[in-house]
């Protein structure tokens, strides 16, 4: 695969210009567009490539302006792990995109960095179970990190926007004082509506 062909620009194309092509493709193939869409599949797929060239010709731009010609070849080693998928970041994103999230979390345990890769996937881990606030911390760091990376801005930007999701929430659970405060409160309005004497 020719990354280049991939995002649609050329080795001779600027790295803004690089950057505003993937953008522009991250966009519209994010999988957040394609939720309970047929073609869901495809487009996390689409996306995943994306990623992974967008990656390959940042990361050999970013070793030629070093002058390091091992991390260029580390680079392109670590593209064709992800590529071919035996890289432990890309099974963990195997293991998510299938529903997998144990085996995801108990690969990211075996894990020796935390980086920001690291917490992305394991935000996105929390975000599938629905544990929200836990992946709105996952997200920040992951975007802490690595502040250039349109996927992890673009899901913790979607976290932020959607309304109340439901799902739990373990910094803002409720104490026993809440619940009962609540049935308080039940047990009033049924004394009033149901001819219980009143408050």
């Amino acid at each position: 695969m020719d990354p280049y062909k991939v995002l649609g620009v050329t080795p001779q194309t600027s790295d803004d210009d690089v950057k505003r092509a993937y953008r522009e493709l991250a966009r519209k193939y994010h999988p957040d567009n394609y939720v309970n869409n047929p073609l869901a599949d495809l487009a996390e797929a689409r996306m995943k490539e994306i990623n992974e060239a967008y990656d390959m010709i940042m990361n050999e731009r970013n070793a030629a302006k070093n002058g390091g010609s091992s991390q260029s070849q580390q680079g392109q080693q670590y593209y064709q792990q992800r590529q071919s998928g035996t890289g432990i970041y890309a099974q963990i994103r195997s293991a998510i995109t299938s529903g997998n999230l144990a085996i995801a979390e108990e690969l990211l345990g075996r894990c020796p960095t935390r980086d920001a890769e690291w917490y992305f996937l394991m935000g996105t881990v929390y975000f599938r179970k629905g544990w929200y606030d836990e992946a709105q911390r996952c997200y920040t760091q992951a975007c802490t990190l690595d502040p250039n990376n349109f996927e992890y801005r673009n899901a913790l930007n979607n976290l932020n926007m959607g309304a109340n999701y439901g799902g739990y929430r373990p910094m803002n659970s409720a104490n026993a004082c809440d619940c009962c405060g609540q049935l308080l409160c039940l047990n009033c309005l049924l004394n009033c509506c149901c001819g219980g004497g009143g408050c």
